[in-house]
This record gives structure tokens, sequence and C-alpha cells, in this order.
């Protein structure tokens, strides 16, 4: 394989600057947002006591659960020592760093006194996996940007697989230990389980996955660098292993609460009687996540079209935080189980589904840290050398070069 050239997108175009500009400005309305929010509290949110987590945190565990999987394409090369990834790698990387600082600043901005963040990262309880979280997105940020210096400095060469299985490990931690934010909340009978943990692992690898191609190809577009088919279909194919991992676990997951009989009456809100979250489990989740995608990626007459490729990746996209939003909302919705096995009545709503519509504020605030994580990406891309000059496919040898070999 000949030696990669990188360099940097010119940039200079009325469009370059539009989009810049546009995703600057929803990133400023984010800001005002949030700040809407910490002035006049939480009231003017679809926000309460019951349903905590809101449209922000649906966006924000996407965008960091995906930032772990959008490393897939660098791990393979790193890690796997497949070379035709390679010259992807510090576009993976970038990308990485670029979904979870999107998604921290959601979360940041979501939970209300963002000032105090500072006490959360000096003063730990290390009995909270929220605790431990802190420190897996730090070092998840830190050990990224590491395996993109050793990238880009050729006299660190040597020390990429090192720090490209670093890297790996770390994302299998972190996406491990988002998990299970919801697996050791017992007392939300729609969360409790310990196989959240690789169902969230498979969710970042789809995620991730998805949003990868979809950045691949709208830059080699707008830059006007050819993208081989061949690279482009390998892509695509293990894109399509991912989403059907996503579903199996799905499929593990819903079959294990469904033998348990005390976990009847939340699958049945889930998946039948619960709205909005049966239709968004089924019809965004279950389909747009994964059986459209399937379909688009390897039907006979689809599977090598490109417009294919980006309706089945947008597709994972929007069936990704169509989950996301059923299993954060629809888990709070549901009501919490006090007192095992006995029935109790007050005036405070008991046993009552809880009702949750985001309002503008959620909305505009989880905009702006996905453009964020954008804007972070268009401007790496103009100022460092993240992009190849040509993913081009490689020609078949000839007769004289087959000659040559023999």
């Amino acid at each position: 394989m000949n030696e990669t050239r990188f360099r940097q997108v010119i940039g200079q175009s009325p469009a370059y600057w539009g989009g810049a500009a546009a995703l600057a400005l929803l990133v400023l309305a984010g800001l005002m947002a949030a700040h809407r929010m910490e002035e006049l509290g939480h009231v003017i949110t679809g926000m309460d006591n019951q349903v905590a987590w809101g449209l922000p945190h649906v966006f924000a565990v996407f965008l960091i659960v995906a930032a772990s999987g959008s490393l897939n394409v660098a791990s393979v090369a790193s890690v796997f020592g497949r070379v035709e990834y390679k010259p992807l790698a510090r576009l993976s990387g970038l990308l990485a760093i670029a979904l979870l600082v999107g998604g921290l600043a959601i979360l940041v901005l979501d939970l209300g006194r963002p000032d105090r963040i500072g006490v959360a990262m000096t003063h730990y309880n290390f009995r909270s996996i929220f605790a431990w979280n802190i420190l897996l997105y730090t070092g998840f940020l830190a050990v990224t940007a590491l395996y993109l210096w050793v990238q880009m400095e050729a006299r660190l060469g040597r020390h990429t697989r090192t720090v490209g299985t670093a890297a790996f490990l770390w994302r299998l931690i972190l996406t491990t230990g988002t998990g299970s934010i919801f697996g050791f909340l017992v007392a939300r009978e729609a969360w409790d389980a310990a196989i959240m943990a690789p169902l969230f692992i498979a969710m970042s690898l789809a995620f991730g996955q998805a949003i990868f191609l979809l950045v691949l190809m709208a830059a080699c577009r707008w830059s006007g660098r050819p993208l081989g088919d061949a690279l482009l279909q390998r892509l695509k194919n293990l894109l399509g292993i991912f989403a059907a991992a996503v579903l199996y676990f799905l499929l593990a997951f819903h079959l294990t609460k469904l033998y348990q009989a005390k976990y009847h009456a939340v699958e049945h809100f889930l998946l039948a009687g619960g709205r909005p979250y049966a239709l968004l489990f089924w019809c965004g989740a279950v389909f747009l996540g994964g059986v459209l995608p399937l379909a688009l990626f390897y039907l006979p007459s689809l599977k090598a079209s490109r417009r294919a490729i980006v309706a089945g990746a947008l597709a994972i996209v929007a069936g990704g935080l169509a989950l996301v939003y059923v299993i954060i909302i629809g888990g709070q919705a549901y009501p919490l189980t006090i007192f095992p096995g006995w029935h109790e009545a007050s005036s405070f709503a008991d046993g009552a589904v809880n009702a949750y519509a985001p309002s503008l504020p959620e909305w505009v605030l989880a905009a702006g840290g996905s453009a964020l994580a954008l804007l972070i990406v268009l401007l790496a891309v103009r100022l460092l050398g993240f992009l190849p000059e040509s993913l081009a496919d490689e020609p078949a040898p000839g007769p004289a070069d087959a000659g040559a070999r023999r």
C-alpha cells in the first residue's frame, strides 16, 4: 500500500463558512437555552421530580456512546492490523473527541450548577458509578488525544499500536460504565439488568460507525476527494454487523425480562401499552435502527448504492435516538415500585405513569451540543491534516505486475 498523504480542507468557500456560521449559531442558542433554564429553573422544561433526565440527557448519552463507537475504525487499523483502515484512523480519533465533548457539554449544562463541576472532579465518592464515569470520560479524552499525537508525529509512529490498544480497552470500559449507570439503578424496573453494559457496547459500535460513515462521505464529497467503493462497502458491511448486534442484544434483554414475572408489567408498558414508548421502540429502535438499514445494506438491488448507504446510516442514527429515548424517558415514566409485593396509595400520584413532553429550551440545548461536535470537526479538518488526499481504491494488479511478482 502506498504511503497516505494527508492535507487540510481548504475551507474558503461560502458553503464552508455558511455551515460553520450555522453551527456556531446553534451552539450559541444552546448556551442561551442553558442560561435560561439556569436562571428560571427546570420548571420551564418538561422535567419534574419523577422524570429528572429529559431530552438533553437523551442526546448527551447518545453522543457519549457514539463517541466510543466512532473510534471503531482506528481500533481496527491499529489494534487488529487492518492496514486498509489506517488512512481513516485520524478522522476516527477526531470524531471520538468531538462527539464526547458535545455530549459532555449537554450533560454539564443540563444537570444544573455547571459552575460546580470542579467540585465533582475533585471530590469523589468511589461507591458511585457517576464518580467513576468522570474519570472514564476525562481519561478517554486524554488517551484519544495521545493516540492522535502518535498518529500525526512521525517520530512516535512506533507507539501507535500500544496507544491504540489502550484507547480500545478504555473505550470498552467507558461504554461499560455508561451502561452500568442504568444497570445498577435497581429501583427502576426498566433498567435493572446486567446486560445493559453489553447492550450499550453494541449500541456504541452501531451509532459511532454510522456517524463516522456519514461524516466521511460528506467530507470527501464536499472537499472533492475520491472515496473508493471497496472501502465504502467494507465500512457499510461493518455497520450492518453492528446494527444486527444491537437487535440481538435488545432481543436478549427483553426476553430475559419477560422470563421473570415481576417484570411483565414494565415490559408490557414499554413494548405494547405505553405511549409513545412502544411506538418509538418498534418503529424507531427496531425498524429504523435495525430492519431498514439491514435491508438497505444487503438487498441485491440496493447494496451497491451510495444513497442507500447514507439512508441506512441516517436511519441508524434516528433509530438510536429513539432507542435511547425509550431507555431513559420510558424507564423514568414507568412508576417506581416503592414497596415490592405491596400496594401503596397516597396523594403523590403513586403508581401513576409519569408524563413528559420536552420543551423548546431542551430541544435547543440538545441541538446546540450536537452542533458543537460537528463544529469541532469542521474547524479541525481545516487546521490539521485529518483527511487523506485520496481514498480511491487501489487498481488491481495487471499482467505485468503479476509477472514481476512471480
